[in-house]
């Protein structure tokens, strides 16, 4: 200094001095704020921060919709056998995008994705698990016509061993050794249904030991599924039931096979 007025008027309005600047009066001894400078007591109200603008306040971002039914979508699909997961999957990936293109004005990014990832789980196991009886029912199905297909092997060889000994059955103690010459493999003493430690899964009807086979009723068991092993021998007490519905694949004395019900197994016809 000194400054002139309108020096301290400029240095107001550029904001290098406040009210609380303190100045003192040329002549004077007593240093005092600028606001009580009665001459710049009107430039210190004019200034001040500028006014905050009038508007809308920014509102806050509200959770997608979309999102929300994509996660309850996908979780329903428990109790939907999955197919309101495929609609799931479909809102949550709307949803991500919606989110992403409304700058900031919707959230719920996390629930969409768990939608999709639900969902998407759903849609990939749920056709598994569906598939899961009918390959099981499937399995059965083979492992039964495989056995079938044993036991008519095995009915054959019995025949061919009659035709080579003067038409009578093979010794019952030794039924396996007598047809297996005649059947050229032991694949076929095995069930694929049964244990696979065993060396045969069929018995032969004891009571048709070394009896002639123009004197037995056609309808006679004479090869049945068993789990004693080589040679096995017996009646119905063996008898093992392996497939659905507890039933049982049986082989009669003319040579046809059968896959005997277990409400008929107890009709089976043992004595020749």
């Amino acid at each position: 200094g000194p400054l002139s007025e309108a020096d301290v008027r400029k240095w107001i309005a550029e904001g290098r001095v406040g009210a609380q600047t303190k100045v003192r009066a040329e002549g004077s001894t007593t240093w005092v704020l600028l606001s009580q400078v009665p001459e710049f007591g009107n430039a210190m109200k004019r200034t001040g921060p500028p006014p905050i603008p009038a508007g809308p306040l920014p509102s806050e971002a509200k959770t997608s919709r979309l999102a929300i039914a994509a996660l309850v979508l996908g979780i329903l699909g428990v109790v939907s056998c999955g197919s309101t997961a495929l609609v799931g999957l479909i809102l949550g990936i709307w949803a991500v995008v919606k989110i992403s293109d409304s700058g900031g004005a919707l959230r719920g990014r996390g629930l969409a994705v768990a939608g999709i990832i639900v969902s998407g789980i759903f849609l990939l196991t749920m056709p598994a698990a569906m598939l899961l009886p009918a390959l099981a029912a499937a399995k059965q199905k083979a492992m039964q016509i495989n056995c079938m297909n044993n036991e008519k092997q095995l009915a054959l060889g019995v025949i061919l061993y009659s035709s080579d000994h003067t038409n009578h059955f093979p010794p019952a103690a030794i039924w396996c050794d007598a047809i297996k010459p005649s059947v050229g493999t032991e694949i076929v003493f095995k069930c694929p249904a049964a244990s696979p430690s065993s060396r045969c899964d069929y018995a032969f009807n004891a009571k048709l030991d070394g009896l002639d086979v123009a004197k037995i009723n056609p309808q006679t068991v004479v090869i049945f599924e068993a789990d004693v092993g080589w040679d096995a021998h017996g009646g119905p007490e063996l008898l093992a039931a392996r497939h659905r519905a507890k039933s049982s694949v049986v082989a009669f004395a003319d040579g046809h096979v059968e896959l005997v019900t277990e409400g008929r197994l107890n009709s089976l016809r043992w004595d020749p």
